[in-house]
């Protein structure tokens, strides 16, 4: 079950890795100085990227703990 546990550790990373990807999104989008419709848009998407990234982490993690138990 080693590979499941090392696959489940990529698949999180990968997950984190959108995250901060999002934060960026979100700093960005902060910086532009847009008007309050066009920032709504903006972060409506992001929150969208940050729910799937947060559920492929969830998802990776989850992979690592069902390697490990049965392992």
């Amino acid at each position: 079950m080693e590979y499941l546990i090392w696959a489940g550790a990529v698949v999180s990373l990968l997950g984190m890795l959108g995250i901060f990807y999002c934060i960026f999104l979100a700093l960005k989008a902060k910086r532009a100085n847009l008007p309050e419709d066009a920032m709504r848009a903006r972060l409506q998407r992001v929150v969208v990227l940050n729910m799937a990234a947060l559920l492929f982490s969830m998802v990776g993690l989850m992979m690592v703990v069902a390697g490990i138990i049965l392992g």
